[in-house]
């Protein structure tokens, strides 16, 4: 069946697709709640990037129908897991995490395990960090005497006499369970008490654990009530560390998701009775152009399915289209609901930054193809600004005005490309009249030489700076041509040419980031070279002031002594090998009248 008639003959139900090459390999797994409107989106608009790509090597589709968008989603789910289609998004994970296991035998060992076997055993976890569940099992192994031997302690072999106590026994790390020196029923207890600990009921624990106390202490055992006390310091401790959420939260999954243009990045909080108990983050590249809604659906398929959660309750930061039977899905607004939904969003953007960190050190190139990408998109730029150009002005009451333009490639500073414009055609302190020169000027130049073009031009100021400039662009041809933005520095808003409304960027977007180090760039290098114009004007008009003094002569003792006050210390001598009697005395006679 030709493709075209596949898609004539799709059916308005839910169910998964999965689009194939010419030499039958998958290419894409989807899910949708209307098969035909959503196969068919795909051919009838126009794409761009990895989806155009896709498009161009379907060559045959499949379906499978489903009851609900739920169950497309699990099956989806499955089928990427099991296939990784190219143009999918890598839900699984390279990592094996890893779990605790109460090994179901007679005296049930715990461990720490990757490996899950199903034989009955119950696992716990998987905790994404192998040292916090070291550091709980060391815990529960101090509190509680556990053997760790891999013997077959069945009631008979134990009544036959086939096994004699270890070094365990003797250093109080077991109670010898093999020589009949602990019950069945009391080593369970331990273990029913330890279920608790690690699903993070604490209370129940620490109520038995005083209970006995309480009995040694009575009897006057006051050495074993001293040891349960010990331990009971020890998992009070441990419920102080925990992460204390609020108590009325109890039994909940938490999402928080950011992303930028290459990949989204979620955390996951499992709570119970108020406390993290669980906590993971997680990097997922984007291959289509994903949005967040359609990554967080199969994120929380998957996590979920990781961490073997059966909460009835989900906080998440935004409406997804998922239904998911007995589980509610929640938006919170306010309370400690959204404070934990803002810590779980928090710590996305911390791992986000984290990553970025490591990438801006180990692929340089890579983090200035995301950072360029991101600019684009922000900034509704029409291709990525590879060169921005950032221009400042400098003066003082309109005295010795200078314009700074500076130079980016790449977001980084192309030093030796900086220029500084002295003012020529406005008198005054006339901040809009300088930026339109300025501009003129320097696109002008361009033009006649014939030199690049910036894909952005950034003026440091607000509307007015920026509607100054776009008039120069406009008598130029260039208006629409070069996009150009002016930034203000009160509240970092972003102007665009003809709208009132400005742009905010969140503070920490690195789109940002390049645009104030442009600004301040530009700034610096107008202040320095305004203050060098400004000082050296102060120093030379002074000797240009003495009858008699010409400009050969200043350059001669400048050069020199470097500054009017170093002459003015100067020994008589040493001005007179540079210039003679007659000038020397003549300088001398100004210095002392001046005096």
């Amino acid at each position: 069946m030709s493709l075209e008639l596949q898609l004539k003959t799709l059916p308005n139900k839910p169910g998964i697709y999965q689009f194939f090459d010419e030499n039958q390999k998958i290419l894409y797994v989807g899910k949708a709640k209307n098969l035909k409107k959503r196969v068919s989106s795909y051919f009838n608009k126009d794409h761009i990037g990895k989806t155009k790509v896709l498009v161009s090597k379907i060559r045959n589709l499949k379906i499978t129908v489903v009851d609900t968008e739920y169950d497309a989603l699990l099956l989806e789910n499955n089928l990427i897991k099991e296939y990784q289609p190219r143009y999918n998004i890598r839900l699984k994970d390279d990592k094996t995490y890893p779990c605790i296991c109460i090994k179901k035998e007679p005296f049930p060992r715990i461990f720490l395990t990757r490996k899950i076997i199903h034989d009955g055993s119950e696992y716990y976890g998987p905790y994404s960090s192998v040292i916090v569940a070291k550091a709980l099992l060391e815990l529960i192994k101090s509190i509680y005497p556990l053997r760790s031997c891999n013997l077959d302690l069945s009631k008979e072999k134990i009544q036959a006499h086939r096994y004699t106590v270890c070094l365990e026994y003797h250093i109080h790390n077991c109670l010898g369970p093999c020589e009949e020196n602990q019950t069945l029923d009391d080593y369970l207890e331990n273990i029913k008490e330890i279920r608790d600990i690690i699903k993070g009921n604490i209370s129940e624990p620490l109520a038995s654990l005083r209970n006995k106390m309480m009995k040694y202490s009575q009897k006057m055992e006051y050495e074993k009530a001293q040891q349960i006390k010990e331990k009971l310091d020890l998992l009070e401790k441990y419920q102080a560390k925990s992460t204390v959420i609020s108590p009325v939260i109890s039994n909940v999954d938490v999402f928080g998701i950011t992303s930028d243009e290459s990949a989204a990045y979620i955390n996951y909080f499992k709570i119970v009775k108020g406390r993290i108990i669980q906590s993971y983050t997680t990097e997922i590249k984007k291959l289509l152009e994903e949005t967040e809604e359609e990554i967080l659906q199969k994120c929380i398929i998957d996590i979920r399915e990781k961490f073997n959660s059966a909460s009835k309750n989900i906080y998440i930061p935004f409406p997804i289209n998922l239904k998911i039977p007995e589980v509610k899905l929640i938006i919170p607004k306010i309370g400690d609901k959204k404070k934990i939904l803002d810590l779980s969003e928090r710590n996305a953007k911390e791992y986000r930054l984290e990553k970025l960190k490591q990438v801006k050190i180990v692929d340089p190139e890579r983090h200035s193809n995301r950072i360029m990408a991101e600019m684009k998109t922000l900034l509704h730029l029409p291709e990525e600004p590879r060169l921005i150009e950032g221009f400042d002005n400098s003066n003082i009451q309109g005295t010795n005005p200078v314009s700074a333009c500076v130079v980016f490639r790449n977001g980084k500073p192309s030093k030796k490309e900086y220029r500084i414009f002295n003012v020529k055609t406005v008198e005054g302190p006339n901040d809009f009249a300088t930026m339109e020169e300025v501009i003129y000027r320097r696109y002008k130049r361009q033009l006649d030489e014939n030199n690049e073009l910036p894909q952005l031009i950034l003026i440091d100021g607000g509307k007015g700076q920026l509607s100054s400039a776009y008039k120069s662009l406009e008598l130029l041809g260039l208006a629409g041509k070069i996009p150009i933005i002016g930034i203000a520095k009160r509240l970092e808003e972003l102007y665009f040419p003809h709208d009132p409304i400005p742009l905010y960027l969140d503070k920490t977007s690195e789109t940002l980031k390049v645009l104030q180090k442009v600004r301040d760039e530009a700034h610096r290098y107008g202040i320095t070279r305004h203050r060098n114009k400004r000082s050296k004007k102060t120093f030379t008009t002074e000797l240009e002031t003495i009858s008699g003094i010409g400009k050969k002569t200043i350059e001669i003792l400048l050069s020199h002594f470097k500054s009017v006050s170093a002459i003015k210390q100067a020994n008589e001598n040493e001005i007179k090998k540079l210039i003679g009697d007659k000038r020397t005395s003549i300088i001398l006679d100004y210095f002392n009248t001046e005096n």
